[in-house]
């Protein structure tokens, strides 16, 4: 008899035990991607960062460094802070923003600056000017042409 309880013993607190959380964590560059007509002077997420980037511009995340979680989780947020001057003036904004899942570890952190202070947050391999680089690379509008530059 004693021999049957030992192992239902085990059995029942290996069911109470609490599931482990992975906070595998890593450190990530960040990469700025500007989707709009203006000049952003410097950009950061949670507190890291501060690279500058031209109207419509992408580049490669080469500003060190924010920690990453391994395992992305639903309702990750990241603190978003960028300036985009107006003359001399710096207009600083700021906006918490949620963290775009991700499937895979190891990718940088991608700010993307839209018009109307839309702020979207990636994690991923692939520069902020890839095809593979999960949002769309910006493209400067075309210029209109006036009725004298066509004749």
């Amino acid at each position: 008899m004693k021999s049957l309880f030992a192992p239902a013993a085990i059995l029942l607190a290996a069911c109470s035990t609490q599931p482990t959380i992975d906070e595998s964590t890593y450190g990530a560059s960040i990469g700025i991607v500007n989707h709009t007509a203006k000049y952003i002077d410097s950009a950061s997420v949670n507190e890291a960062g501060g690279a500058n980037m031209g109207a419509w511009g992408a580049g490669a995340a080469n500003v060190c460094c924010a920690t990453v979680p391994d395992k992305w989780y639903p309702g990750m947020k990241a603190l978003v802070r960028w300036d985009m001057p107006e003359g001399s003036k710096h207009i600083v904004k700021e906006k918490l923003v949620e963290v775009e899942k991700y499937d895979e570890p190891g990718g940088s952190i991608y700010i993307h600056i839209f018009p109307n202070d839309e702020v979207r947050v990636v994690i991923s391999r692939y520069a902020g000017w890839s095809p593979k680089h999960p949002i769309a690379a910006p493209v400067k509008p075309a210029a209109k042409l006036t009725l004298t530059q066509i004749s």
